[in-house]
């Protein structure tokens, strides 16, 4: 007989990518789980540019000045897909053992979830990410949160990082970050490392 999982990692991928992709993840953070489900959905919409993959909200053509209205408008999906992953692996009424993991664009939905306190989980892991909307006044700030960032980013620079962490950590958040000096846009060991021990701090009881 499985036994019940007693948490839930939920991997939110990257604009162009499937779900799949950060499945590679479960494998190194099981062992510092309490029988671990992990869950690696696609995100509602398919890739605009022309190849296969999925994307929470296109980046054709985003910028500064409408990136802001790009993640209002994903919200709605964001938050479907979600909540389809937590009564799917029985945590309703569990947020508490609940992480979300996001790398690049899963990274900003996690990070505006927590911000505008949609999704007050036991913890999020927000990689190459950036806060695109400040807090709003009942933000999710008992969840803890690390960031990860390579200092060599093309894509979201690293500079995201400290911005996200002093936003939050203004409106009362526990904000632990690493920028991995010369990595580029993507997960390194020495983040999936640290993301393992921060997972193992907040949810392994």
């Amino acid at each position: 007989m499985t036994a019940t999982p007693e948490t839930l990692v939920i991997f939110l991928h990257g604009v162009g990518s499937k779900g799949h992709d950060l499945e590679f993840l479960a494998e190194a953070l099981a062992p510092a789980l309490p029988a671990p489900a992990f869950a690696a959905p696609n995100a509602p919409n398919l890739f605009d540019a022309g190849r296969s993959g999925y994307q929470w909200f296109s980046v054709s053509g985003v910028n500064d000045a409408n990136r802001a209205e790009r993640v209002r408008d994903a919200r709605e999906g964001f938050d479907r897909v979600v909540v389809s992953e937590i009564e799917r692996h029985g945590f309703l009424g569990r947020l508490d053992r609940v992480a979300l993991f996001g790398f690049s664009q899963g990274a900003i939905l996690s990070l505006d979830a927590l911000a505008r306190g949609r999704w007050p989980v036991g913890a999020v892991v927000a990689a190459s990410g950036r806060l695109v909307i400040p807090p709003g006044p009942e933000p999710a700030s008992a969840t803890p949160l690390l960031l990860l960032h390579g200092s060599e980013d093309r894509i979201v620079p690293a500079v995201e990082t400290p911005a996200a962490q002093k936003a939050l950590e203004a409106v009362g958040f526990s904000v632990e970050a690493h920028v991995y000096p010369g990595l580029g846009h993507t997960l390194s060991p020495q983040g999936v490392s640290a993301a393992r021990d921060f997972l193992a701090r907040t949810l392994g009881r």
